[in-house]
């Protein structure tokens, strides 16, 4: 991924809203022909001069960061490296050029091509024993909350709203109130006890009735009545949102109506002004702040992902959620970093190290092919198993952010950022890297070089000739 072309998104916020190069430099304070030079890309950009162009065309910070246009950029470069498409090769900086200065159009090839792979993979046979065809809703509802940089206004006011009924409790007595709003003004009764298989929640409209296992520790039995609180209460703010989005499916709207619930849950348990405040007092540190709110390690790292209220920022983080075999049930990324949508990830990641240290945080300095650096932390979650020789579900919670920002995370205490990098790619095939023993599968571009006289890295490759 090239780095991010500030200046075509500044030329093209300007040309948006129908103001010359010549004005804006005036503007600025700047000659007209520095203004095209920053336009093209061909002189960097002081923080200083920043807040004043995102001032001069009334635009947030973060839409001058090239990050949203960083993530069209991976998605389109996944595009246009699919064999199956039988495309000529595209340069990286015709991707860059396309998400910066046509986004509209960038967002539109990636929905065909993700639409094309959908029927490609059912075409071809993918579906279940039952002869179901798989549609792929996770993929698309993944791909809304990605698209939102997993933050949503409308549902952060909406939990403020249920926060002020609920009287502002502290987390201690969380529990309590919410039970208590739930019986007083919707006549639910709150049991706990043994539920049948492997159910940790059951609501039942008919009967006014609300179940909890009693396998659930105490932070998730708080989440789970924050959630039911959410749905009896927030369901029409979610709704509107879901109208937004516009799924293609029954199916996908439903993934998202659960999530999008999810996030109004959160929000109660984790109020955003307090929450970013002890954040930053913290410098992050998720154990911290998991035992000031009450809340367990992935609820907490899950609501640090979602403070990019504007004008109220925090650090913008990826989140990420993997179990043992590599696959992945949440991605979330208000930092940029360009997940593959595709395949798994880098073997090389600390997200897959993770799982060999329980219970422990581990950090990585993960460096990525186009020199993108990140400070990376993961650690494992255990769930509770429903019964004595049941393997207890683990995955691995894994969080991130652009280096830059480092400074403001503890795990990045002696660290020596620069010595402890670490090359990772974001799936084997689209991974140029030479030398990996690491590496599952030869890159998708390049041709294997492969010669029974030595041995060494899995894969030797060399870039293709001409045709």
């Amino acid at each position: 991924m090239a780095r991010p072309m500030i200046g075509r998104v500044v030329r093209r916020l300007r040309q948006e809203r129908g103001i010359t190069q010549a004005a804006l430099a005036t503007r600025l304070g700047i000659s007209a022909s520095y203004m095209n030079l920053i336009e093209a890309d061909q002189r960097a950009i002081t923080a200083s001069l920043v807040f004043k162009i995102a001032d001069a065309l009334s635009v947030d910070l973060a839409l001058l960061s090239g990050q949203a246009e960083g993530r069209i950029e991976a998605g389109l470069r996944e595009v246009f490296r699919d064999p199956l498409l039988g495309a000529e090769a595209v340069p990286e900086e015709q991707a860059a050029a396309l998400a910066s200065v046509a986004p509209d159009a960038a967002r539109a090839v990636l929905a065909l091509w993700r639409a094309w792979r959908v029927a490609r993979e059912d075409s071809a046979g993918l579906s279940l024993p039952s002869g179901r065809r798989l549609l792929l809703p996770g993929e698309e509802a993944r791909d809304a909350f990605h698209d939102a940089a997993n933050h949503f206004p409308a549902l952060e006011e909406a939990a403020e709203s249920l926060r002020l009924a609920l009287g502002d409790p502290s987390p201690q007595s969380l529990d309590h109130t919410l039970a208590e709003r739930l019986r007083a003004h919707h006549n639910l009764t709150v049991t706990v006890g043994v539920l049948p298989g492997a159910a940790l929640r059951r609501y039942e409209a008919a009967t006014a009735q609300l179940a909890l296992s009693e396998t659930l520790p105490r932070e998730s039995r708080s989440f789970h009545l924050a959630f039911t609180l959410a749905l009896l209460e927030a369901r029409e703010a979610v709704e509107r949102v879901i109208a937004a989005i516009e799924p293609s499916t029954e199916e996908a709207a439903g993934m998202l109506r659960i999530g999008l619930l999810n996030y109004v849950a959160a929000a109660v348990l984790l109020p955003y002004a307090p929450f970013l405040a002890a954040a930053r007092a913290l410098r992050h540190d998720v154990a911290a702040l998991s035992a000031r709110f009450a809340a367990s390690f992935e609820q907490t790292c899950h609501r640090l992902s979602t403070l990019q209220r504007e004008g109220a920022r925090g650090v913008p983080f990826f989140f990420l959620r993997v179990d043992p075999a590599g696959n992945v049930s949440k991605r979330f990324s208000a930092a940029g970093f360009p997940f593959a949508r595709g395949g798994g990830s880098c073997p090389r990641w600390i997200p897959h190290a993770a799982f060999a240290t329980p219970g422990r945080v581990v950090v990585q300095v993960a460096e990525l092919p186009d020199g993108a650096e990140f400070l990376c932390f993961a650690r494992t979650v255990e769930h509770p198993a429903t019964r004595w020789g049941e393997p207890a579900p683990v995955q691995v919670v894994a969080m991130g952010c652009a280096i830059g920002r480092a400074s403001e995370v503890c795990y990045a205490d002696g660290l020596d950022l620069a010595s402890a990098k670490v090359g990772i790619g974001l799936s084997c095939r689209l991974c140029d890297r030479p030398d990996c023993r690491s590496r599952a599968f030869p890159p998708l571009e390049h041709r294997l070089l492969l010669d029974p006289a030595t041995a060494g890295a899995p894969f030797v490759f060399s870039r293709p000739g001409p045709a």
